[in-house]
């Protein structure tokens, strides 16, 4: 939580908000992969090696043509991918580690944490001047609706339909951050976007589906 918190709020300063929710959108991808690492044998099936497939292709053109535009977007691009990736471990942790405890009380640990190893540097880069109210309420945003709320909400989906389907939480939080991009903040759309997004969302997609059939022979 504390590595991927950094990671993506640093990486906005150079990358759209579209860009950097596309790839944030890779996270199914990467539970996917996950699950099949730690014995989940459906992730094998060609309808989810398909979606793999296709999300791996879409990130690398999306991280190609968005690399050609500046070297620092490159660094970026690869530290919202990080975050995703970790993003991605972490439900799958949940899952097999802690099943059948309370999901706001493990967030709740771990936010705890990650507040812990913040503070040094929150005391450190504390701001010289009074922030303004709108930089005060924006904060209180982020953290009581788009974070505390959002993950308790998280974990009950999280609890009541697995790791890799609950990752799809991904699509209306990337549509949502594309569309307040383009009218909020007048970002335009980008070559990037126009070639990744299809990809990676019809990759995610298909890369978390839990197939009726059984998985094909490894």
């Amino acid at each position: 939580m504390a590595g991927p918190w950094y990671l993506i709020t640093s990486a906005q300063r150079d990358l759209s908000s579209g860009v950097v929710a596309l790839l944030v959108a890779t996270v199914p991808i990467w539970a996917t992969l996950f699950a099949h690492h730690t014995g989940d044998s459906t992730a094998a099936h060609r309808v989810r090696i398909f979606g793999i497939t296709v999300g791996l292709i879409g990130i690398a053109l999306l991280v190609g043509v968005e690399s050609v535009r500046d070297i620092n977007n490159f660094f970026a691009l690869s530290k919202v991918l990080l975050a995703s990736v970790s993003y991605a471990w972490a439900v799958n942790m949940v899952s097999r580690k802690v099943p059948n405890v309370s999901g706001v009380a493990i967030n709740g640990i771990a936010m705890g944490i990650a507040s812990l190893i913040y503070l040094p540097l929150a005391i450190t880069h504390w701001p010289t001047e009074m922030p303004s109210s709108k930089a005060l309420y924006s904060t209180l945003g982020l953290g009581i609706i788009c974070t505390a709320l959002a993950f308790w909400v998280f974990f009950i989906v999280l609890n009541e339909i697995g790791p890799a389907r609950a990752s799809l939480v991904v699509y209306p939080n990337t549509a949502v951050a594309v569309v307040l991009g383009i009218f909020i903040l007048k970002e335009p759309i980008t070559l990037a976007i126009a070639i990744g997004l299809p990809l990676v969302l019809i990759g995610s997609y298909f890369a978390s589906r839990k197939p009726e059939s059984a998985p094909i022979a490894p």
